[in-house]
């Protein structure tokens, strides 16, 4: 397993990334840590220089396993499942245009809050219909290109649509897509699921990307959760990929970065 940590490429509300503000800077900070790769939270391709951001990236010897795409919800309140088709729209258009930088860098495209919550007047299995058939529709987009879609379970205090493993395991079924699958997240997680372990053994394949943050979404080992089982199950099920560090920059971003790093070293050791 390789590790990587959240880097916005703009300034953001949404709390927990580590690393916000001065891109080249950050990735040197990352780099000198001994992560493997960056997690890119980019709001809206059309605003990146993508020549420009590899270059620094790859500069320093890292990759880029994934795009989180949660700002276009959280700065613009685009969603899957808004009750105007034009935002819906408008969301699946925004998680298409980041298919050609995943293209070029390998990297999965993250739906988070990217699909919306259910909002007053709206049922629940109309939510869900509209997110499966934007799911459908983003997942056919990008299979072309060889991109890799991942859903990541949030907990129900965010949104009532899909907060566990199993509950993305029903939805993966019904979607069929090859190329979506699961973002565990062990900040929601442990709001979520009765048993951590048990939900990665029956989630096995589907993990294609794993968010770390602990119980308090501080860094891991920060809290309470037990971060040895989590990778000893990840092993187990043959779990590959980048543990990727989503968590509060508390108490500063630097510390955030270095502590989660002690941590993952005594995990991957």
């Amino acid at each position: 397993m390789k590790t990587s940590i959240v880097l916005s490429t703009h300034t953001a509300r949404f709390s927990a990334v580590a690393y916000k503000g001065d891109f080249e800077a950050n990735v040197h900070k990352i780099a000198t840590l001994g992560y493997d790769g960056v997690e890119l939270a980019i709001r809206d391709p059309s605003l990146i220089d993508a020549d420009a951001l590899l270059s620094v990236v790859s500069a320093h010897g890292l990759h880029v396993p994934a795009i989180g795409t949660g700002q276009a919800w959280g700065e613009e309140g685009l969603s899957f499942t808004d009750p105007e088709e034009r935002v819906r729209e408008a969301a699946i258009r925004r998680l298409c245009d980041h298919i050609p930088f995943a293209a070029r860098t390998g990297a999965a495209i993250i739906v988070g809050l990217l699909r919306g919550v259910i909002k007053p007047g709206v049922g629940h299995s109309q939510a869900m219909a509209w997110l499966n058939e934007a799911l459908r529709r983003c997942a056919a987009s990008a299979a072309p290109h060889g991109v890799r879609l991942v859903l990541e379970p949030i907990n129900r205090y965010e949104t009532a649509l899909i907060n566990s493993v199993d509950q993305y395991l029903a939805l993966a079924a019904e979607t069929g897509a090859g190329n979506l699958g699961l973002l565990p997240d062990t900040f929601h997680m442990n709001i979520e699921e009765p048993s951590m372990v048990a939900s990665l053994r029956r989630a096995g394949p589907h993990i294609f990307h794993m968010h770390l943050a602990d119980s308090n979404r501080w860094y891991p080992g920060a809290g309470h959760i037990d971060f040895h089982a989590v990778v000893d199950t990840l092993r187990q099920v043959g779990y590959t990929g980048y543990l990727s560090v989503e968590a509060m920059p508390l108490p500063d971003a630097d510390t955030c970065a270095s502590e989660s790093m002690k941590t993952l070293k005594k995990l991957l050791t």
